[in-house]
């Protein structure tokens, strides 16, 4: 059960934060999803796996992920050690639901002749149904390792999948899946927006559909995006993945203006990711002070789920959080 932020009022939850983060011995993890108050009091902010693997190599007794449950749950698999904590345990993501255990099993049962090439946004138990785990900044890597002739499954993110089967020239069978957030941007909106700032480029994620990559400059993960901010040449950019990731920018680049691609009401507020707002300085506190709640992985599903996590490291040493699936995105 999630812990309710319960009779706080006045405290000074920063200094209380950083109080129980050295009475813990912990490390504070933020997605770069998170409100911005959480990004500023982390220890790391970035990707997903990224983070998971540099509280890894921590001494930290506790890990406190501030992000959506398959990142702190990936954070138990590496770590298993260590006391993982997450805010909100309510805090999911759209890909996950859309792909759940029993039937992506039956899916793979009935293609057996193909091996399963798995978005880590999904659960635990279908990363141990899986073969390889992909991110979006090793997604190209792998897939350059695995023979034109082999069949894929590629899930849960149909839109991930598609982007890497036009680019590549591959036929991998899709599971249906997207991102609630990346689905909410609208072509028409995004238009008016360059209309209004020509020669602006567009740096998006390919888990945006495909009449969104179409107009993109850049395609890449949220650590590649951030990357090509710090590089572009212009004075303007328009993002179109989760509005979050704007803060750091604006605090690496403070001179250049960061626009979030609009969603089909004409601003961005749809596309703010609801799992991830709901972790909240107080649940950051409230999780920290009674080290719940706790993410806990069975052994024989903890080892199952990091055998692909293995495979990936593996195939793609040196480029988990370097980011992007290239400058130059597929165009059809």
């Amino acid at each position: 059960m999630t812990a309710q932020p319960l009779n706080l009022s006045g405290l000074d939850l920063r200094a209380e934060i950083d109080r129980l983060r050295k009475e813990r011995n912990a490390v504070i993890l933020a997605h770069y999803y998170q409100r911005p108050e959480i990004q500023d009091l982390a220890d790391f902010v970035g990707d997903s796996l990224e983070l998971s693997r540099k509280a890894a190599a921590t001494d930290a007794e506790v890990i406190a992920f501030c992000g959506v449950k398959f990142m702190a749950d990936t954070a138990k698999i590496l770590s298993p050690q260590k006391i993982v904590v997450l805010p909100d345990m309510d805090a999911g993501c759209s890909l996950e639901d859309s792909c759940p255990p029993d039937k992506f099993r039956a899916f793979r049962e009935a293609h057996p002749d193909h091996i399963a090439l798995t978005y880590i946004n999904c659960s635990t138990e279908v990363k141990a149904l899986s073969d390889v785990i992909v991110t979006s900044s090793s997604a190209e890597t792998i897939l350059a390792q695995i023979p034109p002739e082999q069949k894929i499954i590629f899930g849960p993110d149909r839109h991930l999948g598609g982007y890497l089967n036009r680019k590549f020239g591959r036929d991998m069978l899709l599971w249906p899946g997207v991102c609630i957030v990346h689905e909410a941007f609208s072509e028409t909106e995004l238009l008016k927006l360059m209309a209004q700032h020509p020669g602006a480029p567009v740096a998006g994620h390919p888990e945006c559909p495909p009449h969104i990559i179409d107009h993109c400059d850049y395609v890449g993960s949220t650590s590649g995006i951030l990357q090509f901010a710090k590089t572009f040449t212009g004075d303007t950019l328009i993002v179109a993945t989760e509005p979050h990731i704007i803060h750091q920018m604006e605090l690496a680049i403070p001179e250049k203006t960061f626009i979030g691609a609009p969603g089909a009401d004409g601003n961005c507020n749809c596309n703010i990711c609801p799992y991830m707002a709901l972790n909240t300085m107080e649940k950051l506190y409230i999780a920290l002070r009674d080290l719940q709640p706790r993410i806990e992985i069975a052994e024989p599903l903890r080892l199952a789920a990091k055998k692909s996590l293995d495979r990936m490291l593996d195939m793609a040493s040196g480029t988990i959080g370097l980011g992007d699936l290239g400058a130059v995105p597929f165009r059809a």
